[in-house]
């Protein structure tokens, strides 16, 4: 086995949502053990008031571990585990449609990791302007890839999953 990759999904999905479910599989087939945490009963608490579980719940998995996994994340998913990437170390991150502030929520998006970090963002995203994620790439001097797609990404799922095979094998390199 390679290492650990834990996917956290999005609000008003879950664990077997279809890009997280995608990626786990390509993951798993490349030799990694994924996890991905149920973070329903929290997300039934408002957007908000769902940070602070999600943040609990991928802290708890991560500190389970015997090494720091890689993090990818999908909207929400992707904004907690930015943030969880503060607190404890993470080898990598891949955020998708990742939004740069929660409505309600007083903390704004950021990251740290010892490894990579790759940010992917739909053009048209009517959830998640793509404006706040440009911002923090060229603050932060990230790579962004942009794709002419919305928040779900899913015409743009042949892409993503090639980007996710080359991050991995960059990461499995280091």
């Amino acid at each position: 086995m390679r290492g650990q990759i834990i996917l956290s999904h999005g609000s008003d999905t879950g664990p077997d949502a279809t890009k997280i479910s995608q990626l786990a599989a390509q993951a798993e087939g490349l030799g990694w053990r994924t996890q991905r945490p149920d973070y329903r009963s929290d997300d039934s608490r408002g957007h908000a008031d769902s940070v602070a579980p999600r943040i609990a719940r991928l802290r708890a998995t991560i500190e389970a571990l015997d090494a720091p996994p890689l993090l990818v994340g999908s909207s929400m998913g992707a904004f907690v585990s930015g943030l969880v990437s503060l607190e404890v170390p993470v080898a990598g991150l891949l955020l998708l449609a990742t939004p740069s502030e929660i409505p309600g929520y007083s903390r704004r998006f950021d990251l740290r990791t010892q490894g990579t970090a790759l940010l992917i963002h739909g053009w048209r995203d009517e959830v998640c302007p793509l404006a706040g994620m440009h911002a923090f790439a060229a603050r932060h001097r990230l790579p962004l890839l942009v794709l002419d797609d919305d928040h779900r990404l899913g015409a743009s799922m042949a892409m993503i999953s090639a980007q996710f095979h080359h991050w991995l094998h960059q990461e499995a390199a280091a």
